[in-house]
């Protein structure tokens, strides 16, 4: 890290982003590929096939998705199911994602959350006293990853007062060829352009427009290597594209928000009866 703390933090105001290279160690690494392998194999993609997707505008968010919250759930790819609802794909390039509490219910993944790193980029992003909610892998599989449209995270995880930090952590090399983030410089000062709300009672939610503001015609690509970290704002418009190469990209994203903060109770994501992860 060759700016210094002020620098990096003037730049996260500046940009909405900041890119930490090598800021998790080799070690810490190996611990979550294994982990994410165990994961991965433990699920039956033959059986549970919720998949998730965002070109539907989220229309698919059911109660597996719900749950996810206060547990660990797989979620395929669109296109590793065939119309039959078979496998197209062998089982290990099969899979979307997996979240959301993996901190909470892993310790290799709590390791990672209680880091100096992730402290200190939470920190970076505005944090005084950070409030862990979510964390996920993405595996942007090889040849079959999914496309992932213009959105910002504050559309899902909504706070009062806003600020919600997101952590990007590579663990593999990410580029233009397999899918790597593309973020557009100080678009974060725009406004929130849609809100996913979900109707309790009815079990459901939608995607609602805001802002008509057009998302970004100009952005640029986050190539990076393994080990290193994003960290992006809540009003981040960001997007990645379909993964058509021969290496996949996988990555851990973690979601905090300010320990006094108010959480949205349309919010998709609610721990209930989960204790607070507070760093």
């Amino acid at each position: 890290m060759t700016a210094l703390p002020e620098d990096l933090k003037a730049r996260f105001e500046r940009d909405g982003f900041v890119i930490l290279e090598d800021a998790i160690e080799s070690a810490t690494l190996e611990a979550l590929r294994g982990a994410i392998a165990e994961h991965a194999a433990a699920h039956d993609p033959e059986a549970d096939q919720a998949v998730f997707r965002t070109d539907d505008r989220d229309a698919g968010r059911e109660e597996t998705f719900f749950a996810s919250a206060r547990g660990i759930q797989a979620f395929l790819e669109a296109e590793a199911l065939d119309e039959d609802g078979s496998l197209r794909e062998p089982r290990d390039r099969c899979l979307n994602k997996i979240g959301h509490a993996l901190h909470d219910l892993d310790p290799r993944f709590e390791a990672l959350a209680r880091s100096e790193a992730v402290r200190s980029a939470f920190a970076l992003g505005g944090l005084e006293r950070p409030r862990l909610v979510q964390s996920m892998v993405i595996f942007k599989p090889a040849g079959i990853g999914g496309e992932v449209r213009w959105h910002q995270d504050a559309s899902y995880l909504l706070t009062e007062p806003q600020r919600v930090v997101g952590l990007w952590v590579a663990l593999e090399d990410a580029d233009r060829t397999n899918g790597c983030l593309w973020m557009a410089p100080g678009s974060h000062r725009g406004p929130l352009r849609e809100r996913f709300e979900v109707d309790w009672d009815a079990r459901s939610g939608a995607l609602h427009d805001l802002d008509s503001t057009p998302w970004p015609q100009e952005a640029v690509p986050l190539e990076v290597r393994a080990g290193s970290m994003v960290v992006f704002h809540d009003l981040m418009p960001h997007r990645s594209d379909a993964n058509r190469s021969e290496r996949s990209r996988v990555a851990v994203t973690l979601h905090a928000h300010e320990a006094g903060a108010a959480w949205a109770p349309e919010n998709w994501l609610q721990r209930e009866t989960m204790p607070h992860f507070d760093l």
